[in-house]
């Protein structure tokens, strides 16, 4: 595309979507020759409005000329990452209370002279000064008593990775498939629960390979991953910039150690390297094998590296599961043996194994529920979704020690943090069907509090009448707050093609 950096609005810039310059990126304080107030980062709010509408306008534009030049890849793009305008709103959109990075700048102290900050660094990435810094590993425990490794970047690392995720989310949204939702804007767990719960029952699904990828994240093949990039992009500023992100290493127990493969889990721009690294190694070829050599239905929903795949034949699953394998060894990656199955699974699987003498039919769990055939009471077949019970157990485990670390904590104090625990708990696990296990979860934190309560003296006073008071007062009883899959898929889909 032509590359025109002149703009005659320094709000809202008349450029092509796929080009600007150094002007886009001036503050209106800067443009009146006055600064923002000494100590204060925040700007005003009609100016920041003006500035987050044009932002969007570009990212809109680098939109609309990626699905235009679908044949064609985009060839300027390094200075929508480097706007100062955008830099800001990334900084802004960071957590405020996030760990350090290696430099152990915080995001106060950063922000203590934003603007000169912002500039700076702006004005390093326009003249390829900037330099990527090594990625602080920490481990934090998994459900299943291992540890998850997690990287935590410098500040200025996570800015512009967030700014450069924002621009390579306005590309790819208009690459990926229906059936990937893992960190996608508009999209969540729920949605692909929901996904799959409907393509199961209203397809003719009768086998399920769960599926899951052993250490994705520290898999991932760099050569590879900007191999894919270069099919839509071949601007050599943001090309560098993502390989020194790949290549800055990671900074454990004092010692650096280079990586050749693999993104650190915890970085801005992780999430979406993830997803395009998925979407040309298994999201393109799986779309392509169920239309070329499937005999039935084949439904399939992915979120991050855990995906699931429902087969109307079994011929179909077991020829998918061998080729899969092929296609992950080709990239470097691997499917977990122990976390990879295939079951029968559908609605007529418990028909079936009944009368070859089997007995239920198994289960498999995703995004922390365990999925289950059921039988309404009316006889429909639907997807039951439970609470994983190692997740609910280590939660349970998680709350027993808080409370015992604060067990002479005020109890109004202790009160408001389980409520918290608890409304998020319902957030999230408050589906249909699965209220059961959500009312067990509520009676385990209840009693788990009583008797933290009476270990707080040995003449302690507490009664079961005062402690349903306090639980009255603090723990909401258990509620269902999301909607049946089928009403949040008739609106997600409404007017455009079935996502699974």
């Amino acid at each position: 595309m032509n590359d025109n950096r002149k703009s005659d609005n320094p709000i809202v810039p008349k450029i092509s979507p796929n080009n600007g310059g150094p002007t886009a990126g001036r503050t209106a304080e800067a443009r009146e020759g006055r600064g923002l107030a000494k100590g204060n980062p925040k700007r005003q709010t009609r100016v920041r409005a003006l500035n987050r509408e044009a932002l969007q306008n570009a990212l809109q534009r680098v939109r609309q000329a990626a699905e235009q030049e679908r044949n064609r890849p985009l060839t300027t793009l390094w200075h929508h990452v480097y706007n100062v305008d955008r830099l800001r709103e990334a900084y802004l959109g960071l957590k405020r209370k996030a760990a350090p990075g290696v430099d152990g700048v915080t995001w106060g102290a950063y922000g203590e002279a934003l603007e000169g900050n912002l500039q700076d660094l702006s004005e390093r990435l326009q003249r390829g000064a900037y330099r990527a810094r090594p990625v602080r590993r920490t481990y934090i425990p998994k459900s299943d008593g291992r540890q998850r490794p997690l990287g935590v970047t410098t500040l200025e690392d996570k800015i512009v990775q967030r700014a450069c995720a924002q621009v390579l989310n306005a590309i790819y949204e208009t690459e990926f498939l229906g059936f990937s939702y893992g960190f996608r804007p508009g999209r969540s767990q729920h949605m692909a629960l929901d996904a799959l719960a409907v393509a199961i029952q209203g397809k003719s699904v009768n086998w399920v390979l769960d599926a899951d990828i052993r250490g994705f994240y520290d898999a991932i093949d760099h050569e590879w991953m900007m191999r894919f990039i270069g099919h839509r992009i071949t601007d050599q500023r943001l090309h560098r910039h993502v390989q020194k992100w790949l290549k800055a290493g990671v900074l454990e127990n004092g010692q650096k150690t280079i990586l050749k493969e693999g993104v650190p889990q915890g970085g801005s721009i992780s999430p979406v390297l993830s997803n395009i690294y998925l979407h040309y190694a298994l999201d393109l070829w799986a779309h392509q094998w169920r239309r070329r050599h499937a005999r039935g239905d084949v439904i399939i929903v992915r979120y991050a590296d855990d995906f699931v795949v429902g087969f109307q034949y079994q011929s179909d699953a077991r020829r998918f599961w061998v080729d899969l394998r092929k296609r992950m060894e080709k990239f470097g990656l691997e499917l977990h043996p122990e976390k990879t199955q295939l079951i029968e699974f559908g609605a007529f699987a418990a028909k079936n194994r009944r009368r070859r003498g089997e007995g239920k039919p198994e289960t498999f769990n995703f995004l922390g529920f365990t999925h289950i055939c059921h039988r309404t009471r009316k006889g429909r077949f639907v997807v039951l979704r439970q609470t994983m019970k190692t997740r609910m157990r280590a939660k349970i485990r998680d709350i027993k020690d808080r409370l015992r670390k604060h067990l002479h904590a005020p109890v109004p104090w202790v009160g408001k943090h389980l409520r918290q625990i608890w409304l998020g708990h319902l957030q999230y696990y408050g589906v249909p069907r699965n209220g059961p296990s959500l009312c067990s979860f509520r009676l385990s934190l209840v009693r788990l509090w009583y008797r933290s309560l009476r270990r707080r003296s040995q003449k302690s006073r507490m009664t079961w009448e005062r402690m349903n008071r306090l639980q009255s007062r603090y723990l909401p009883n258990a509620r269902i707050v999301h909607p049946y899959p089928i009403q949040r898929l008739r609106v997600m889909t409404r007017g455009r093609s079935p996502v699974h």
